[in-house]
């Protein structure tokens, strides 16, 4: 059953054509990652879904009694309760049912009223009260607020005192509460550090409902969603399962539109010789036959659309450095009676990339700003080694200057160049014709951190210090630099909360906390499987070796679950196996000349083919369960 059916939507804006001809479903328990680069519509779409806009055409058909929650970004931002009381105001219905109650407790012992009415009264209010899960709000209202990383002392601040962060992180707690039958997401990953990111996922795979939801958090995406839904080009597709997956479909599939292509446009080249040829020796007639298909065929062909633009860079050479870039030796660092850090220590060798990872508030910004020198440390020392030449991304990019243009702040920079040299680099960065003269001040947060960019690769720095330059970036930017950064030929210490991008990048995980630094070798997954193993507890349960009672009885049960999800596993795995077979056989027809010549054939076997691929899809998530099933079957033996 569908929870919302969106059908033929338009939207414009002026002369602007946001998209057009958009049509889905959300179904039961689905979630749906929504992608595509900034500004192409998707939190428009939202609101057309939540009727806070009009569609151009077309409609949005929620299902019966079908109660949609969407983020609002300011919910709480006048609100003069305290922390708990605005998470718990959720549960008002449940609250006055609970004082009611009380009430109702009170008039009974005092024998006012009639009685048996007042308990009559008192067996329904209890019994609504227990369905709706009256006894467990307030524990629901604690693990939430816990959960996105307020402390105990938090609980009783009022929320005019909530930075904007924080307030964002209520507004999203209190939505998760309200449990809707279709969650709308708009970035709900931002503000929020590694550890409550964790509570956020569970929450949502562990959700009842369905959810859409718009991020650039690769590594959230392939966490939570199930499907993937791609806005691009003012179209609508839908792919299963998470980012990672949805990159792999795109990618096969973009490739077989590709070599379609190209095949069609060989036939094209074929009959314009013909065509040529006959025209020479003045044969029209043939000539005009052979024209009159080409045309035909032309109408037929569907170039593949590459009008998105795409960041594309390299930091081109640096000087190198020696091997020790950068030693830190105790450094510590409070703000009055707040303590971020104290005893600091690790050494940065040549072409290390580090990631300093740690919770919000640690002070990894502040560890970054003493490097630079815009902050001074309490105590402890740090020494660059030679040749070293620092470059800098603030993640709030004050270094751009609101009152220039985007050409001057390049150009201002860099007198040397030529006009044309500037709007070329300024294109490569997506800047483009009058984008070029656009005051700074107007751009939105993602035109401004690629500008930054810019000036980081124009620095010809060799050492880079990133403090969350993945922020305000989409999908597509952040892709590009990785790219970049690969390519890079020099050190790298990064601050970042995008686990997709620290697994792509890094060499070392350095862990900031209160009393130092601890150093992981590898990606955030290497990291996070450390920190997991140290956390686990050492003593084990003893084996029970009697045969008797509940004992026995339990582990015959677990032995016969066992010996059920291995033979699962083991048909799943025969099956996946099988459909590699058949996709690859596939793939192998679609290349022969024969079916290139069958536009017919092409277009069966592509549908044949991505009825595999979901297929084999399906059975990657049930093998992924039935292998994390077996793995906790084992770990009871």
């Amino acid at each position: 059953m569908a929870v919302l059916s969106v059908q033929n939507l338009d939207m414009e804006f002026g002369e602007r054509t946001l998209f057009s001809g958009v049509s889905f479903e959300v179904g039961e328990r689905d979630k749906i990652g929504f992608i595509g680069s900034n500004a192409t519509g998707k939190t428009t779409l939202f609101k057309l879904i939540t009727g806070e806009l009009e569609p151009t055409l077309g409609g949005v058909y929620p299902g019966k009694n079908i109660k949609i929650g969407y983020l609002e970004q300011h919910a709480c931002a006048g609100s003069q309760k305290t922390v708990y009381d605005e998470m718990e105001s959720v549960f008002e219905p449940l609250m006055k049912k609970e004082k009611r109650l009380e009430e109702l407790a009170d008039l009974i012992e005092a024998g006012h009223g009639d009685i048996d009415a007042l308990i009559a009264e008192q067996n329904r209010l209890h019994t609504e009260f227990e369905d709706e899960g009256g006894l467990t709000y307030k524990s629901r209202t604690r693990s939430a607020l816990t959960g996105l990383g307020f402390s105990e002392s938090d609980f009783s601040l009022p929320c005019s005192l909530l930075s904007g962060g924080q307030r964002s992180k209520l507004a999203l707690g209190k939505l998760l509460l309200s449990a809707p039958d279709l969650l709308l997401l708009d970035e709900p990953t931002n503000h929020i550090d590694l550890t409550s990111l964790e509570w956020l996922e569970n929450f949502i795979n562990d959700y009842r409902g369905s959810a859409v939801i718009i991020s650039h958090d690769r590594y959230f995406l392939d966490k939570v969603t199930t499907k993937t839904m791609l806005l691009e080009n003012g179209r609508i597709e839908m792919f299963n399962g998470g980012y990672s997956r949805f990159l792999e479909q795109k990618t096969e599939r973009d490739e077989i539109e590709r070599r379609h292509y190209e095949r069609q446009m060989d036939e094209v080249h074929r009959l314009e010789g013909i065509i040529e040829q006959q025209r020479r020796w003045r044969h029209f007639i043939t000539a005009d036959s052979k024209q009159k298909m080409l045309d035909k065929k032309l109408a037929e062909i569907d170039a593949p659309d590459r009008s998105s633009k795409t960041l594309g860079f390299s930091f081109g050479e640096v000087e190198p450095t020696g091997n020790e870039v950068l030693n830190v030796r105790g450094l510590s660092k409070s703000f009055g009676s707040k303590h971020l850090f104290s005893g600091v220590e690790f050494q940065i060798r040549r072409s290390d990339r580090a990631f300093l990872l740690g919770p919000n508030g640690c002070g990894k910004t502040t560890l970054l700003k003493i490097l630079i020198g815009k902050e001074k440390a309490d105590s402890g020392s740090y020494l660059f080694g030679a040749g070293v030449q620092v470059g800098y991304f603030d993640q709030t990019l004050s270094s751009l200057n609101n009152n220039n243009t985007v050409l001057d702040e390049i150009w201002n920079l860099h007198r040397d160049f030529t006009e044309a040299r500037v709007r070329t680099l300024l294109g490569q960065f997506l800047f483009c014709a009058d984008d070029v003269f656009k005051k700074i001040e107007t751009l939105s947060g993602g035109e401004k951190a690629r500008l930054s960019l810019l000036k980081l690769m124009l620095s010809g720095a060799n050492v880079l210090l990133l403090d969350e330059p993945t922020n305000h970036l989409d999908i597509p930017s952040r892709e590009a630099l990785e790219l970049a950064l690969l390519d890079f030929g020099g050190t790298m210490l990064v601050v970042s909360h995008d686990r997709y991008f620290i697994n792509k990048l890094s060499t070392r995980v350095l862990s900031i906390g209160m009393n130092g630094a601890e150093s992981f070798e590898g990606g955030y997954d290497d990291y996070a499987a450390k920190i997991a193993e140290q956390s686990a507890e050492k003593p084990k349960a003893a084996k029970t070796m009697g045969k008797g009672g509940e004992d026995y009885k339990r582990r015959k049960e677990r032995e016969s679950e066992l010996r059920r999800t291995i033979t699962a596993i083991k048909k799943c795995e025969e099956r996946i196996n099988e459909l590699d077979g058949l996709i690859a056989k596939t793939n192998e027809e679609m290349s022969t000349p024969e079916a290139a010549a069958d536009y017919a054939r092409v277009m069966e076997l592509t549908e044949t083919l991505g009825k595999l691929n979901d297929e084999q899809t399906e059975l990657m998530m049930q093998w992924e369960e039935l292998e994390n099933r077996k793995a906790q079957l084992d770990g009871e033996k």
